[in-house]
Order: structure tokens, then sequence, then C-alpha cells
């Protein structure tokens, strides 16, 4: 075959792989046996042939059969069932079961979902529940209280590694993170000895298709038990409701691609379990169990192992969404820098603007060279091509109409035309600044060499038929990448548009470019606080999800789990409820800096006096000493000043209840244009090395197992002061006390209370 041929068999192969209908198998994994009842009259409609070897009872004899013929206790089951929405795909343990027909034998566990327009029933061997909520759930214990203390996902992931090897008993677990272009790279591990290791090695996209990574984003948990298994088909093969095969996307026991059966002997895997890590909606990676042996996962522990994933899928989401506001807010400050220069120059303000400041256009984009494209002029900034192969490419993106921006990473491979170009750049970003002139802000980032070691050659070979053989090699393979430079990610696009934006309102409207400007940053205030609400809203979801299970756990299983099992549970339910109030303080922190302020006297001894009333029960049962000092009745807004002074007092509080004897004072202090009001307390104190950070978001001086909160209380303060043009600090030394001031500008008048 000449190679021509080679690669279009391939592609042809690779297409009808990506349409290979895996969510319908027809058949499903042989460890258990699956019953589809119609869903109002709960009748069987269909059932999968191996009922005869578990249940003793042909599939014809169960079709048509009424699902209070079939179980023991079919009332109460019934009850349950009603419960169920019409469109419940989430399986969940519903009983351990017996049969009134076939072989009596053992109970079964039995799992049910609604899905396709019928009550999908699957029915396992039943694990020793106490023996697995025991040794279980501390371990997930554990795991939540370690994440609140793990700062990067590389690390998160290690740590779930770690504790899904110990619930499972694989022989070996992998953490998987796929890039923009699904390429997955091994960023955690954990093997037995003999286990070959693939950390740091990263898989070829192709190696799942899309319709595989649509189902784990569907269906968190995927366990095979042994790839020798023998697929045991569903009868009659249609789904008489819809006339079509069963869509089995969210059973347990659904039957895999026998591409993938082979990909896993291939590996020298006989049963693997894997783990979605969802975060915001896309498949972030996956958490990928092998074993040499057939290795049985029962429900207890899928259970365990999924809520474990959706936990650090949560804690990833978290800690994503909080880095990308920070870079946000950064790109946001060099966007505003860069306007502020434009805005102070009358003629040719966009380019002398940024002219005057390089460095600050150049990292913004994280690029080497930049270019201003303006009327006839072409500005060339650090490493760049030369002025002719710039003009070039400016011809080339107005020929071909690209619209407001075009990216590459790959400029000789997406702009093969342009030769001269990809010797001086391995990716540029350009955005349009004109929609009727070629006017354009590029920015030029140089080719980065790198090495990528994949776990073996990432290549697909036909087999007979023509059909597509997964890899057969997974040694480590090297490969040199070259022409390529580091990649452009969603945030630089977006900010590189809104700098576009802000632009052109100064080139078309310069008598407004200060409107304009303060438009563009109301927009930015208005993004931030839907992304706030965003986030705190898809946040809830999944915590509602995971203090569920632990609820549904502890009323299915209760009777079955000591007394510490049952307190593990309501840890989880704890750390569930912990993470909805972090949820809550953030959207309060992100809607303080836009509420309208209402200024009025404000009486702070009252204000004090009522704050130390709410927090009553705080401090009941501690000696606390109250020294009150005259204090002045402020022009401020009463609700934001009670909750700056409340999160104060409330640190008071909490940071001296190791003494015998608490010590809080708050005073006041007059100043020439300023009022100082203090809360000083004689607690545990820090060290004034770290006082610039005790304001931020999510900074801590204490480890949380000694003191409890969010991280959110003191970054509440600065806000609320600053909206006051105010300002905040501290002082303190370690086990000596600390003492924490605001400043507010006299407003009016001012009067001292006694």
């Amino acid at each position: 075959m000449y190679p021509s041929e080679r690669a279009a068999a391939l592609a042809s192969a690779s297409e009808v792989c990506a349409r290979e209908p895996i969510h319908i198998p027809g058949s499903i994994q042989p460890h258990g046996f699956l019953l589809v009842f119609e869903a109002s009259d709960l009748k069987v409609i269909q059932a999968s042939e191996n009922v005869a070897d578990l249940l003793g009872v042909e599939v014809a004899g169960l079709l048509g059969r009424h699902f209070d013929e079939l179980l023991e206790d079919a009332a109460r089951l019934r009850g349950k069932l009603d419960s169920l929405a019409s469109e419940d795909r989430n399986p969940f343990h519903l009983a351990d079961v017996t049969f009134r027909v076939g072989d009596p034998g053992p109970a079964f566990a039995l799992m049910v979902h609604r899905h396709d327009g019928v009550l999908i029933t699957e029915f396992e061997a039943v694990d020793d529940g106490t023996a697995a909520y025991l040794d279980l759930y501390p371990l997930v214990r554990t795991f939540v209280t370690r994440l609140q203390e793990t700062p990067t996902a590389e690390l998160l992931c290690q740590l779930a590694v770690t504790e899904v090897k110990r619930m499972t008993g694989f022989g070996r677990v992998n953490a998987y993170r796929f890039d923009a272009l699904g390429n997955g790279v091994v960023i955690a591990e954990d093997a037995d000895p003999g286990y070959p290791r693939y950390l740091g090695l990263h898989f070829p996209a192709s190696d799942i298709p899309q319709q595989a990574r649509a189902l784990y984003c569907a269906n968190r948990i995927r366990v095979i038990g042994d790839a020798d298994y023998r697929p045991s088909p569903i009868l009659p093969p249609l789904n008489p409701v819809s006339g079509q095969p069963l869509d089995l996307s969210y059973a347990a026991l659904r039957s895999v691609s026998p591409v993938h059966v082979q990909y896993m002997k291939n590996m020298g895997t006989r049963a693997s379990m894997s783990i979605s890590v969802v975060v915001d909606g896309a498949l972030w990676g996956l958490i990928s169990c092998h074993d040499a042996a057939p290795q049985r996962v029962g429900f207890q522990t899928r259970t365990a192992c999924e809520m474990l994933g959706r936990i650090l899928s949560l804690q990833i989401e978290a800690k994503e969404t909080h880095a990308n506001a920070d870079r946000r807010l950064k790109l946001r400050e060099h966007i505003v820098q860069m306007l502020s220069l434009m805005a102070d120059r009358e003629r040719g303000s966009v380019a002398e603007g940024l002219l005057a400041a390089p460095d600050v256009l150049l990292g913004f984009a994280r690029a080497s060279g930049a270019a201003i494209v303006l009327a006839n002029r072409c500005e060339l900034i650090g490493e760049t091509p030369p002025r002719e192969a710039v003009e070039a490419l400016v011809r080339w993106l107005a020929e071909r109409e690209v619209g407001e921006e075009f990216h590459t990473h790959n400029v000789g491979r997406d702009i093969a035309e342009l030769t001269e170009l990809s010797r001086y750049a391995g990716g540029l970003l350009a955005v349009s600044l004109s929609e009727l002139h070629s006017h354009y802000l590029i920015w030029f980032r140089p080719e980065l060499v790198r090495t990528v070691n994949w776990a073996g050659k990432p290549e697909k070979h036909l087999g007979q038929g023509g059909a597509l053989n997964p890899r057969h090699s997974f040694e480590s393979w090297q490969e040199t990448v070259f022409g390529q430079s580091l990649g452009w990610d969603r945030l630089e696009i977006d900010s590189a548009l809104e700098l576009r934006n802000a632009v052109l309102g100064i080139v078309l409207r310069k008598a407004e470019e200060l409107a304009q400007l303060a438009g563009e940053l109301k927009k930015s205030n208005r993004e931030l606080e839907a992304f706030s609400y965003s986030v705190s809203h898809d946040l809830r979801a999944p915590l509602r999800h995971i203090a569920g299970y632990a609820e549904l756990l502890g009323e299915v299983e209760g009777g079955r789990l000591t007394d510490s099992g049952m307190r593990f549970l309501a840890n989880i339910s704890e750390s569930a409820r912990f993470a909805g109030t972090l949820v809550d303080n953030l959207l309060s922190f992100s809607q303080m800096g836009r509420a309208a302020l209402h200024l009025s006297d404000v009486n702070l001894p009252a204000l004090v006096d009522s704050i130390r009333q709410e927090m009553l029960p705080d401090y009941q049962g501690r000696t606390v000493e109250w020294h009150v000092q005259p204090l002045p009745i402020l022009i401020a807004d009463a609700a934001f000043i009670h909750l700056a002074l409340r999160n104060l007092l409330s640190n008071a509080i909490k940071y001296s209840r190791t003494r015998d004897v608490a010590v809080i004072e708050v005073g006041a202090e007059e100043h020439p244009d300023e009022h100082w009001v203090y809360v000083r307390d004689n607690g545990v104190g820090f060290d004034m090395e770290y006082a610039g950070k005790l304001f931020g978001v999510f900074q801590r001086m204490h480890r949380m197992e000694e003191f409890e909160g969010t991280g959110i209380g003191l970054a509440s303060v600065r806000r609320i002061i600053e909206r006051h043009d105010g300002r905040v600090w501290a002082e303190s030394r370690p086990d000596q006390g600390a003492t924490f001031y605001f400043a507010l500008p006299k407003r009016i008048h001012a009067r001292v209370s006694r």
C-alpha cells in the first residue's frame, strides 16, 4: 500500500471508530444481570441473557412479568422508585433484594436509574457492607480534610490516586490531565512493583475517541472487571418503547468496545476502572486504575470512588477558578495601564501610548515581540520578524478576512505561504483594530523546542478488513517538537479582544475616550459579577450532590454502620457545608465592589455593643474582658461598617481563645484628615513578615485545624474600607496579640461618643 493510500485508509478507519455507537452495545458485562421495566406499569420488557445463569430463569420466563411478581418486599421498593424523576440518570443503590422466582440463592444489590423512557435495573452480588464502610469512610474523611491543605492540582491528584489505590486494591492507579488538543499526560501515579510506570508520559488524544469522552462526562465511573469477559446480550435486542437498541450510557454493567478491550490487553491490563474528573462541564482528566488480574469492584466501593472523584473535581475547579480570576485581574491591570498611556496622548494616541510602555505590551501577552500597525505606521517592539515579513503578514490577514482575531502556535503549519515568517516566530496573536482598514496589534512568540515523552509511539494500525487496531506498544517514545511556540490560552485571547474593544473606542471616539474606558471597566465588573454568580451556582450543585450522597448512604446503610462510620459520614456532610459557606462568602465578596454606598451617621459605640450581643454564643463559657474606648460617630454605610467590625471582632475572639482571659480592646485615634479605628487582642498574633498577605483572599496565617474560617473575612474588610476611600493595616508580634486598624477620611463632621 502506498503511503498516501495508507493515510487515507487510516483516516477512514479513524472516522469509523469515532462513529462507533459505544452507548448502545447491545450487551452487558456478565458479573451482574440487567432487567428493563416499562416505566408506567413496571413490566419486564428486556433482560440480559445471563439471567439464566445468575437467576435460574430464562429471559422468556421474565418478559411481561410485573415488578411485584419478581421481588420480595416489592411494595416498599416501589415506594422508593416513586421518588425517582422521569429521567433520573444517576444510578443509585436502591436496596439488597431477593427474588421470588428462579433459584432463591443469595441476595443481590439492586441499582436503578431511569433513562431512554424506561426503568433500568442492574443486579450484582452483595458486598460485605459493614466491612466496606468501616474501611472506606475513614479514608474518604482523611482525603477530604487533606484536600483543603493541598495547593496544586498535581498534588491533589496524587492524593486522590493514593486513596483510590488503597480503596480498590488495583495494581496501578494513574491520574491523567488532558491538554487543549485532548492529549493526556500522567501527572500522578501509584503502582505496585512489576507494573510499568507512566508518570510524566503523554498519551495521544486518539486513544480516547470523542464519543468515549462524552460518556466519561456523563457517567463518572467505569469498571471493566475482566478484559476476557464474554458479553451477555440484551434480549430482545431493541427497546420496545423506543424501537432502538437500549441506551446504556449510565449503566454500570455496560459492555465496552472490542477496540478498548484489545487496548487493555495490549497494555497488559486484565481489569480497569476509570473515574472522571470533570471541571466546568468539560473532561479535565481521568483517574485510571489497572490490574494484571481480574478485579471486582463492588458498588459500595464504586460509590465511594465516584464521590471522591466529584470532590476532587470540585476542588480542582475551585482552585482553577481562583487562579483564572487572579490572572484575569492581572491582565486587566495591564489593559488599564496601556489605555491610560494612550489617553495621555493627543495625536497618534494608540501607537505612542503603547510605545511608551513596551514591557507592559509584551508582558500582557507573554510575547517576545510585537507590532503596532496603524495607517501607514508599522512600529516593531522587541524580537520580531523583519518589517517586510510583518507587512506581508498584514496583507495575508486582510485577504483572508480573519475577523477580530487570529492566533496560532504553529506559524509554519498555519501560515505556510509566508515561509520567511516562520524563521523568526513560532506563534502569533493578531487582533484587528478596524473593520475598514488593515490596523492590527500583533504579538509574536518564539519557537519553543520541546521534548515530549510518549507512552508508545502515538500511531494506530490497520487490522484485517481495514479496521483500526489500537497501539501495541506503550514503551516510552521520545519526540522532539520543532516550529511551535507556547500555546495561546482562552484568557489571553479574550483579554486581547477586550483590549481591542477598548482601543477601538479610542481610535473612533477620541473625544469620548474617558467615558469609553469607564464603560469598559463597568463591563468588566459586570462580567466578574456574572462570573462569581456562575461559579457559585455551578459549585452549589455538586456540593448538594455530595451532601445528598452522604445523607442517602446514612439512610440506606445507617443501620449497618458503627458510630464511627456515621461520624465519618457527618464529617463529609460538614465538609460540603463548609465549601458551600465558602462559595456564599465569595459571592458576597464579589458583590461588595459594586453595591451602592448609603452614607449616614454610624454610631460606633452602639454598633460595637450590638455586635458583642450577636456574637455572645461564640464566647459563652469563656472569660473575655472588653475594653471599649471612646469611639467616633462616622459618616459611612452602616451595613458595611457593621460587617467590617463584625469580621474584626470575630477574629479577635477566635485567635484569643487559647488564653485563659481574652482581652479585646476597641478604640479610635483622631488624625487631621482621618479617623483611625482599631481592634486589639491578646491572642496568638502573627509574624509581620507576612502582614502583606493578611487582607488577600484565601490568605491564612494559621493552619485551618487550629483556627477555622474561609480566608475571606479580612479581604472583605479591606474591600469595604477601600469603598469608603479608606485603608486597612495590622500590627502584631507572634504570641503577643494583634491590632487591626482601619482609617476612614473625615466626612462633613464627626462626634466623639463616650
